[in-house]
């Protein structure tokens, strides 16, 4: 099995697996960071979103050999010296999750997009979220959550 050095949440991390295994099952089973979620295994539902590069990307569809050039941020890489940011506390103010399996995708999706739309629209949150599936149907508080972290960013927040 071949060896990578990844970029993970700023630390760069050995990790021997096949080519082919995907970077979720990396992440998630040999790296131990457990905050990405296995879904559909599809790519469908957004699960497993991560960042690569600062762009929403979902980990069970790309092999860890095609990850190794990019920087990689999981949910659990966002926070700094023990702070959420405003998109992860608007999430908790805004009670925009029940089960909390999504959760992780959904705010790896909208940091993806705050960082491109700092004041984005509701049909651009929609439209930047589509694709992530929230089985417990919370979809008008997850996009009032963005937008609370839009106008929480706006105001000099960290973002």
């Amino acid at each position: 099995m071949p060896d990578y050095v990844l970029n993970v949440n700023g630390t760069r991390l050995h990790v021997t697996a096949p080519a082919e295994e995907t970077l979720l099952s990396v992440l998630r089973n040999r790296l131990e960071l457990t905050g990405t979620k296995y879904g559909c295994g599809e790519g469908q539902c957004g699960a497993c979103t991560v960042l690569l590069d600062g762009r929403a990307t979902r980990s069970c569809l790309m092999p860890v050999s095609a990850a190794v050039s990019a920087k990689i941020t999981t949910i659990e890489g966002l926070e700094q010296h023990g702070l959420l940011t405003p998109l992860q506390q608007a999430f908790l103010d805004e009670g925009a999750f029940q089960c909390g399996y999504c959760t992780s995708g959904m705010i790896m999706s909208a940091t993806s997009l705050l960082r491109d739309a700092h004041n984005p629209t509701e049909e651009q949150i929609v439209e930047a979220m589509n694709g992530n599936v929230c089985r417990c149907g919370t979809y008008p508080r997850i996009v009032a959550a963005v937008q609370r972290a839009a106008r929480l960013s706006a105001q000099g927040g960290r973002g």
